[in-house]
């Protein structure tokens, strides 16, 4: 794990990245918070009452003298983000309704990032992942291409790491879906110096059963393919063989992974959440994520029972995909 984030930590080491912390008043990003302005890793920008949160950080006992407060209540460039707000939603909100929901601090953090004023942003250690994700997709959107956001977590165990995709946002991801997750997946797989071999997994190997939910599958991989001809990919694929080279020689000798993948494409949440758990809880990996892929700009979303070294790790996260 420390391997991991050795790497990425070098990645955005001097790039003066800025990271936006919507939850300012919570335990556990001011002890993140501490840590990465100690490191001098990137710029914390911390949102709330700058009173209060100094007095957090006071009664918690950490340093913050590294970081930015902004309140939304006392922002020099409100007007200005109101204007940005109102014309990015094209319509859909009023200047005085703009307001109104810019008082929330996830809007208001989100805005900070898509109007350049920061990197990135991390939360969800106080709010669900609606809360996080809703104003990513209505402010910073999508990239070209893509229609929905996803999200991945990297399976790490000592030298080993593995991107499991999508296991926290579609339920039930259809062809097209799944293709953009493959690609958005290769490369979350590059940030962590994963040369991608990807997966598209079922319950069946090339054809072994038939059914519309493998069909779905095949119908994404010929879809990624089209999308990107030098991408390592196949499937459909039942895990042993994608990932056992005996099995693979088997049931699909002809096939690039040769057993060897290490970017694995579930066919719907189910089966991406309960696969990822059974790694890390039987398998003792160490599984970091979710991290959010798809968008224009970093958002990430922590879980509501993280602890501070997981705040750490994902600001370190947000940081190096706006490289």
């Amino acid at each position: 794990m420390s391997n991991l984030f050795d790497t990425l930590r070098s990645k955005i080491n001097g790039q003066g990245k800025k990271v936006v912390f919507p939850e300012g008043l919570d335990e556990r990003i001011l002890t993140a918070v501490s840590q990465l302005g100690t490191e001098d890793l990137l710029t914390p920008v911390l949102v709330g009452n700058e009173e209060k949160v100094k007095q957090k950080a006071s009664e918690v006992g950490v340093d913050i003298s590294s970081a930015e407060i902004l309140d939304p209540a006392n922002y020099d460039a409100f007007d200005e983000m109101v204007a940005n707000f109102v014309e990015r939603r094209k319509g859909k909100a009023t200047e005085e309704k703009a307001r109104e929901i810019l008082q929330d601090e996830n809007y208001f953090g989100t805005m900070l990032v898509y109007m350049g004023k920061a990197d990135g942003l991390v939360s969800g250690a106080a709010h669900s992942t609606a809360d996080t994700v809703r104003p990513a997709l209505q402010i910073i959107k999508t990239k070209p291409g893509i229609k929905k956001t996803s999200g991945v977590f990297v399976m790490v165990r000592d030298e080993e790491k593995y991107v499991f995709a999508d296991c926290a946002i579609n339920i039930n991801p259809d062809s097209q879906d799944l293709a953009e997750i493959a690609l958005a997946s290769a490369d979350t797989a590059k940030l962590f110096d994963i040369d991608p071999r990807v997966a598209m997994l079922s319950f069946s190997t090339r054809g072994s059963a038939k059914s519309p939910e493998t069909e779905k599958v095949t119908e994404a991989l010929g879809l990624a393919k089209e999308q990107n001809s030098n991408l390592v990919i196949d499937g459909e694929f039942q895990f042993d063989a994608a990932f056992v080279p005996s099995v693979a020689e088997k049931k699909a000798p002809d096939s690039p992974l040769k057993g060897e993948a290490n970017t694995f494409i579930f066919p719907s949440l189910e089966a991406g959440n309960i696969g990822y758990k059974i790694a890390q809880r039987l398998g003792n990996f160490d599984a970091v994520g979710p991290v959010l892929q798809g968008l224009n700009q970093p958002v990430n979303d922590l879980s509501r029972g993280c602890n501070a070294d997981d705040v750490y790790k994902l600001a370190i996260i947000t940081a190096a995909q706006s490289l």
